[in-house]
Formats: structure tokens, sequence, C-alpha cells
């Protein structure tokens, strides 16, 4: 199968709809309000996921999943209380930064009542919330469309040969939106079925027998070619 160049609305959906047949909705992001999924975006930085989910439960048993004793505690003890997060005395510094940021900013609600440019700028002003934080904040906790860039979408399209994995991160990020049109739900689905088919399937060494996408991606023929060769 040809394989077409380019971040098009018409290929970019296909991907989609490939991977939502394969995995089904994943109902993301995993939290139970939206400064869980705040404080789980700052402290997933380098992790992985079950990482940050212990550390969330241990804020949680100590009553500290809220702003105001994030801003107010010992640095010493907000760092052992995230520990499985790794990289904790840094992620204890960014995660007061946000949390009193958020506190002088009045709360989610006056956040949420933000439009989207002038959030994302305000958020990426605070210590440690880069582009891809500021944008998985933007999209799961106050459902903006904002698409979120991160190694998974750069390895998964590079494969199929829609981009080149050096593309600037605004860039590429607006080009993901231009083709797919301003939609929310459609970027939170899309982006939890690229994270869960890069930890399933297009892995750092790709396992590609069986892959949905193989049609579409020149790696996965390559591959396949390979092994009924040596078949």
């Amino acid at each position: 199968m040809a394989v077409e160049k380019g971040l098009s609305g018409p290929r970019l959906r296909q991907v989609y709809q490939l991977l939502l047949g394969a995995y089904g909705h994943q109902k993301w992001w995993p939290a139970e309000s939206r400064f869980e999924v705040m404080v789980g975006a700052v402290l997933t930085q380098n992790t992985a996921w079950p990482n940050v989910e212990r550390a969330i439960a241990r804020l949680q048993a100590a009553d500290w999943l809220r702003p105001e004793p994030i801003a107010a505690a010992a640095s010493a003890a907000l760092a052992e209380l995230i520990r499985p997060a790794g990289y904790f005395k840094v992620k204890a510094r960014r995660l007061q930064s946000f949390c009193r940021f958020l506190l002088e900013q009045g709360g989610e609600g006056a956040l949420a009542a933000r439009p989207t440019a002038e959030l994302r700028a305000q958020l990426l002003r605070v210590h440690g919330v880069g582009p891809e934080t500021a944008d998985d904040m933007l999209l799961y906790a106050f459902e903006r469309p904002v698409f979120v860039i991160d190694a998974y979408t750069r390895r998964i399209f590079a494969r199929l040969g829609l981009i080149t994995s050096d593309e600037g991160y605004e860039g590429l990020r607006a080009d993901f939106e231009a083709a797919l049109g301003p939609d929310a739900p459609l970027y939170n689905e899309y982006h939890a079925l690229i994270v869960r088919h890069a930890k399933e399937a297009c892995r750092k060494r790709p396992g590609c027998g069986g892959c949905r996408l193989q049609g579409l991606c020149p790696q996965g023929q390559a591959e396949n070619a390979l092994a009924s060769d040596v078949g």
C-alpha cells in the first residue's frame, strides 16, 4: 500500500480508526479530579505512569492532594511523599511552583474561564511546566482542543513516514491541529491510543507482527518482508 506523505486529515483519521479498532476507548486521563490531572502532568515527566499513581496515592493518603498543603509544605517532606515518581526533589519544587501559581491566579475556576491561548501562555511561565506538560493540562484538565506532542507521537508518525521526528514542538502541534480540526474529545482519545500503541506494539524496538498499522507503515512492511525472507 502506498504511504501518503504529510499530516493530512484523512490519513490521521485513518490511523485513529485503526488504533481505536485495535484497543477501544481508553477513558483517559485516569484521575478523579481536574487537580489530580494537573498534578499527574507534572509528576509524569520522565517516568512511567504506574510510578505517578503510587506518588499520587501517597499524596492522597496524607491528605495533601490539594494545592494548599502542597504549596505550603516543606520541600523535603513533599519530595519524600512523591519519591515513587522519580526525580522527586526536582518535581517537588516544580509541583510547589505550580500550586502556588494556581492559588495566586484564583484557583481552577479562574483558570478555566481564560481563553486557551492566554491560559497556555500563563502555564508556560510556571517553573517546570514545558509545552508537553502545559498541553496535557489544557487537554485533559480543561478540555481544550490542544494536541499533545510527546515522544510516542513522534516515534509512531515518523515510522509511518508522515513526519521526520525532528520537527519543532509548536510547528508539529499546529500541523496536527490543522489537519484534524479543533476537537478536544478526539484529541483526548487519539493521544491515549498513541500512548497505548507505543507501549504495546510500536516500542523502541518495534513488535510489528500483528500491528494494526502495518499496512500503512514502511518500517512495518520492511520488517514483515525481512521476516518472510528469513522464513
